[in-house]
Parts: C-alpha cells; sequence; structure tokens
C-alpha cells in the first residue's frame, strides 16, 4: 500500500517565533496524506499541520505557540481546502467484482441440476 502526501495550504505569517523572536521566518504547513491501493484511493481524514521557522530551522510545536499564533493557525486552517472524502475505485477492483459474479453463476449453473 502506497502512501502520498498531498501539501494543501502553505502560509508564511508575521508573528515572533517563540525561540528566536524573529517575524519574517514562520510558516504554517498543512499536509493531508492519501492512502493508495490496487484497488482503490482514498485520502486521509486527518489534516497534519506543522509550524516552521526559516530563520532559526526548527519546526515550533503547538505547545510554544502564543495566542496570536494559535489565532492565525485557526483562519489558516479554515482557507486550507481539504480534498474532499472519496473512494476511488481502479480498473482491478471492478475486474475482481466481474470475476466473482462469474464464479457464483458458473458454481450455481453447476449445481442446479436443470
Amino acid at each position: 500500500m502506497k502512501r502520498k502526501t498531498h501539501i494543501l495550504h502553505t502560509a508564511p505569517i508575521k508573528n515572533n517565533c517563540p525561540t528566536c523572536f524573529g517575524t519574517d521566518g514562520l510558516e504554517f504547513t498543512f499536509i493531508q496524506e492519501e492512502k493508495e491501493t490496487p484497488f482503490f484511493k482514498k485520502p486521509a481524514i486527518e489534516i497534519e499541520n506543522k509550524l516552521y521557522c526559516k530563520t532559526c530551522k526548527n519546526d515550533i510545536y503547538p505547545v510554544d505557540w502564543t495566542e496570536d499564533i494559535e489565532r492565525v493557525f485557526d483562519y489558516n486552517k479554515k482557507i486550507a481546502e481539504t480534498n474532499k472524502q472519496y473512494l476511488k475505485v481502479k480498473p482491478l477492483f471492478y475486474i475482481s467484482v466481474v470475476v466473482a459474479i462469474v464464479l457464483v453463476a458458473a458454481v450455481v449453473y453447476i449445481l442446479i441440476p436443470s
């Protein structure tokens, strides 16, 4: 099973970094993972987020966020559009369904005498 990640939204913000106190390096990234098997593709329900400071080159964890950063996070989370929840079926799924139906029909035809 393969997993792909899609960046939904990236937003540079002008808040102070809690580590280096710089105002020009913070950036939010919202990421969604997609699961792919031979039969289907399906995006994950949860959205991962990351706050990174380009100035001090550190990830800033939610424990260190200030109220201002949390407000900007809530705003950007609303902007980040998630991929709609879907289940994209691949051709191999349809082939296996048709083969299963044919096998069931063959078994029923053989077992029921006419």
